[in-house]
């Protein structure tokens, strides 16, 4: 109920705002106010990114490599029996000593807890924890019934169709060591990203968030976890009680409850976690469903939190609030256009033009980010890099505005569920897992 009421007093406070801004008020002045804002959140980070360039070209970072916690792997698995031995294997082959892996049968209608026995059985370090068929779902529940028998002074999260290089613990553990550190987030990759249009713009879209996660990081802000290849700190856990079991996701809610404890959370991009892209369209809506209302539930959950918690930094509180506005732009930008087609209807004075140059204004914002951002992280030549950030500019319009705005009217009208709308792995051929990541590794050194 909390919920709905904080997300209907941010409705009214937005059409309000649309109502006085209009009949009182030039658009024009809208336009710039909203450009120059987000503008000058751009250009803060890009002066912090250089700043950091420059400090570590005097002073490069010293990473304590003798820093080696006891780690304890955990790879959640339901209905993974095409890929969860190969992740096994894959994990196996890392050249950190000191871990365990436990992996985690939940609730699965294949032969995903059979083969998980026979792992275990050929593997000494792997442990196979079968969840009863009527425990409670979730991949946060699962996390927190591994938690109770992990070893581990911090704890890895991978999916179950995870692939990493060799040396992946050994470089992110060291990010880890200090002590307001809680948790730290490899960069994310599309294993499959020349699959399909899908695919290509599901990497874009990580290269984009691996810039922004990189700007946030530069500037001590709310950087966030994102589920695969996150590392956390057991202490850090205990601190906010594990995961909730009541969150569609588990990262997202994590990380929020990480920074209002005042924990930092950090970011390696050069340190690599590949993951498969989801391959049609269904699916894909289906995933990005469940990430948008997560990300905006979270947010309704812990409101009070982020506003007044003593823990959390004048910079992480800025910084998250900023963000928020990813979800409340779609919103605020088609109750505008609406509310002005409207008026145009009625043949009364309107500014639909403005508002549509608002959305044009928008989209080439984000298209310019991910020319950048392609070009930085997936070595795009300059056309190719216009022309894919263009395609993937368009995916992102399609596919985030309307999920925020059916997601807000379902928080608001329909009953809480715990709808995980699983993303399928396995079909993609190891073969071609393995020649991708080849070719990824290859790039990594030059992007950061």
């Amino acid at each position: 109920m909390i919920e709905r009421i904080v997300l209907l007093l941010f409705i009214v406070s937005l059409w309000a705002f649309l109502f006085i801004f209009q009949n009182f008020m030039s658009t024009f002045w809208a336009i710039v106010f909203l450009c120059a804002f987000m503008l000058s959140y751009v250009v803060y980070m890009q002066i912090a990114l250089k700043h950091r360039k420059r400090q570590l070209r005097k002073k490069p970072e010293e990473l304590n490599y003798n820093y080696k916690p006891f780690v304890s792997i955990m790879i959640p698995a339901h209905n993974e029996q095409d890929v969860i031995e190969k992740t096994i294997e894959t994990v196996l082959n890392m050249t950190y000593e000191k871990y365990e892996v436990i992996v985690i049968d939940d609730r699965s209608t294949d032969n995903t807890a059979e083969k998980l026995k026979e792992l275990e059985q050929k593997y000494d370090r792997v442990k196979a924890l079968i969840r009863d068929k009527n425990a409670f779902p979730g991949k946060s529940a699962v996390l927190n019934e591994a938690l109770k028998i992990a070893k581990g002074e911090a704890v890895l999260v991978f999916d179950a169709d995870a692939r990493m290089d060799k040396n992946f613990l050994t470089n992110l553990v060291p990010h880890l060591e200090k002590d307001d550190v809680g948790a730290v987030q490899a960069r994310k990759i599309i294993i499959n990203r020349d699959e399909n249009f899908l695919t290509r713009c599901q990497d874009n879209e990580y290269a984009l968030d691996t810039h922004m996660q990189v700007g946030r990081d530069a500037v001590k802000g709310a950087v966030e976890l994102r589920g695969n290849g996150e590392l956390i700190k057991r202490e850090a856990l205990e601190d906010i009680n594990g995961w909730n079991n009541y969150t569609i996701t588990d990262d997202l809610d994590m990380s929020t409850r990480l920074h209002i404890k005042g924990w930092d959370v950090r970011f390696c991009p050069n340190v690599c976690v590949y993951e498969e892209g989801v391959v049609s369209f269904i699916p894909l809506l289906k995933q990005r469903r469940r990430w948008i209302e997560g990300s905006i539930r979270r947010y309704l959950e812990h409101f009070w939190g982020v506003l007044f918690s003593k823990d959390m930094s004048l910079r992480v509180s800025i910084d998250m609030i900023a963000y928020i506005t990813e979800f409340l732009l779609p919103f605020w930008m088609i109750s505008e256009i609406c509310f002005q087609a409207f008026k145009f209807v009625k043949d009364s004075p309107n500014c639909i033009s403005s508002s549509l140059t608002v959305a044009v204004a928008v989209c080439i914002f984000f298209i310019i980010g991910l020319i950048y951002s392609s070009k930085k992280y997936n070595k795009l030549s300059r056309w190719e890099a216009l022309k894919q950030s263009v395609q993937t500019g368009i995916y992102l319009v399609g596919v985030w505005f309307p999920l925020v705005v059916v997601i807000v009217f379902k928080i608001v009208f329909c009953k809480k569920t715990m709808d995980w709308g699983k993303t399928v792995h396995g079909v993609v051929k190891n073969q071609t897992l393995a020649a991708s990541a080849e070719n990824k590794e290859e790039q990594i050194a030059e992007t950061v």
